[in-house]
């Protein structure tokens, strides 16, 4: 029988292609997403599409309110989502993000009794987030084996990473392969309802320079100017 397993997915690229590298590992996938007032509300619309593409056996999108605590351009309408080049942890970063999805990852992982959870960060081709480094991860996974029934009673769960080490043309080579339709993937930070990417932000620079990179056409859509 296949396992279950959790599988981050925001809409994006990266997720969609874990979701895919999962599926073909034989996981029965749970397809998690979070509508917590981020700005880019069309990549919710892409996650729901890549879940039934790519044959999750659930898609669930939970509501949260981090736009309650702002301090993030993607959170805040206040602040400006800057173009592609800044250095230092950016203002896209949302606080505590990863931590609080995982969290709740972890919750639904111990209701359906899976000990596998998926998520795609990346510490390669990425905008500098804490929360997307090895060191989070391997902190994260002992915290759930303290913190949870399944961990206790010695089942173990499992965090995965399968974009760790990846560049972003690497990741599109593998999501190619498995038959991933990127056209079907909502990366910009700031797209508009119809998920027509800006071309400007740092998302949509990493997301163009990592097709270019790996020779296969891109199928952003960008919106006119």
């Amino acid at each position: 029988m296949s396992k279950k397993a959790v599988v981050l997915l925001s809409g994006g690229l990266d997720s969609a292609t874990v979701l895919a590298q999962a599926r073909a590992a034989d996981y029965e996938c749970y397809a998690l997403a979070f509508d917590y007032g981020q700005r880019h509300r069309a990549e919710l619309v892409a996650a729901k599409r890549v879940a039934e593409f790519l044959g999750a056996a659930e898609f669930k999108i939970i509501n949260l309110n981090l736009s309650s605590i702002g301090g993030s351009a993607l959170t805040d309408m206040n602040i400006a989502v800057p173009d592609a080049g800044a250095s230092g942890i950016p203002v896209t970063y949302v606080p505590a993000r990863n931590t609080v999805f995982l969290s709740i990852a972890l919750g639904w992982a111990e209701v359906l009794q899976a000990d596998d959870i998926f998520i795609g960060v990346n510490a390669v081709d990425y905008s500098g987030y804490p929360d997307c480094r090895p060191a989070f991860i391997e902190a994260f996974e002992t915290l759930a084996n303290v913190a949870t029934k399944a961990g206790v009673e010695g089942r173990g769960m499992h965090i995965h990473t399968p974009l760790m080490k990846l560049s972003k043309a690497d990741i599109i080579n593998v999501g190619t392969k498995l038959g991933l339709d990127y056209a079907q993937t909502v990366s910009c930070y700031q797209a508009n309802d119809d998920g027509e990417a800006c071309g400007r932000c740092d998302s949509c620079y990493l997301r163009r320079q990592g097709f270019e990179q790996a020779g296969v056409a891109d199928p952003t859509r960008y919106r006119k100017v």
